[in-house]
């Protein structure tokens, strides 16, 4: 079978990135308005950015980063057999380029329009920082989705299936579009067990044959149903006006929202059950499909 060259791993890498944008790009990229801009300008009149930079959109941001990098990681893995010497690094300058490209490019341009006081600094320094620290998480799922072993691969799945859900959200909803249609609604409710789902095959996929591999199916399984409270924690503690400038009473809110969101009620927990669900389900299918192959070899 043919190799595939490192130039076109690096335009794989740049075009999974640029789809992780989708949920930014759909919305025709206008910087939405900021707390702290030094001058009045109306919605229509704010600058053209390549990633949301707002307090209102962290989660989104940190989506749109992760999703990218584990879309490379899984292009990656599935081409093993074709992978020429060097492709990962290629498929991960690919990546780099638009991620760090953006990253640069919204970052001047918000800085460029912020007032020029403390608190926007604080602002444009904590978006950035946490900017780059998804990017390190979006580049660690992408390694090991590509090169590791079941356990850890499974693992780097369910991190990127947490970010898939504000994903797919902000994909349907549109960020900052204000419109919630029967339709928009109805899918944003479906959305909202995707990664249930995503978490549920992968662990099936792997299986629960060893130790490592249960120990894997835990974290993954931890990672489902701590990752969508800590994204309602932070947009909810970010996101309040009236807690911006007390740090430790918005750190206390989040927390308080955290916890509240990990239980059933919050909607955490509950997708726990249909992530079980569809292991077990994978889990008979696969056993199934293995027990006819030997019958078939045997027969053979």
């Amino acid at each position: 079978m043919n190799a595939i060259s490192p130039v076109s791993y690096l335009f794989v890498g740049a075009v999974s990135a640029i789809v992780g944008l989708l949920p930014w790009l759909v919305t025709g990229m206008r910087l939405p308005v900021q707390n702290l801009w030094a001058v009045d300008v109306s919605a229509a009149e704010m600058p053209l950015t390549l990633l949301p930079f707002s307090q209102y959109t962290i989660t989104l941001l940190v989506a749109v980063m992760v999703t990218g990098s584990a879309i490379a990681g899984g292009v990656a893995r599935a081409t093993r057999s074709r992978q020429p010497r060097f492709e990962l690094v290629a498929l991960v300058v690919g990546v780099q380029i638009v991620q760090v490209g953006a990253t640069v490019q919204t970052a001047v341009t918000v800085a460029t329009g912020l007032v020029d006081n403390t608190a926007a600094n604080v602002y444009l320094y904590g978006l950035t920082a946490g900017t780059i620290a998804a990017n390190l998480v979006g580049l660690l799922v992408l390694l090991l989705v590509a090169r590791a072993p079941a356990p850890g691969a499974v693992i780097a799945v369910s991190l990127a299936a947490v970010a898939m859900g504000p994903w797919l959200a902000g994909l349907i909803a549109r960020p900052f579009t204000f419109t919630a249609t029967e339709t928009a609604m109805a899918l944003l409710s479906a959305a909202r067990w995707v990664p249930a789902v995503i978490v549920g095959l992968a662990v099936a996929r792997c299986g629960l044959t060893t130790i490592g591999r249960v120990a894997a199916a835990v974290v993954g399984f931890l990672a489902l149903w701590i990752g969508p409270a800590v994204f309602t924690a932070v947009s909810a503690a970010a996101g309040s006006r009236v807690l911006a400038a007390r740090p430790a009473e918005m750190v206390d809110y989040g927390a308080q929202v955290f916890v509240n969101a990990l239980g059933v009620q919050g909607g955490s927990a509950s997708l726990l059950i249909p992530a079980v669900g569809v292991m077990v389900l994978g889990l008979i299918v696969g056993r199934g499909v293995r027990r006819r192959r030997l019958e078939q070899v045997s027969a053979a």
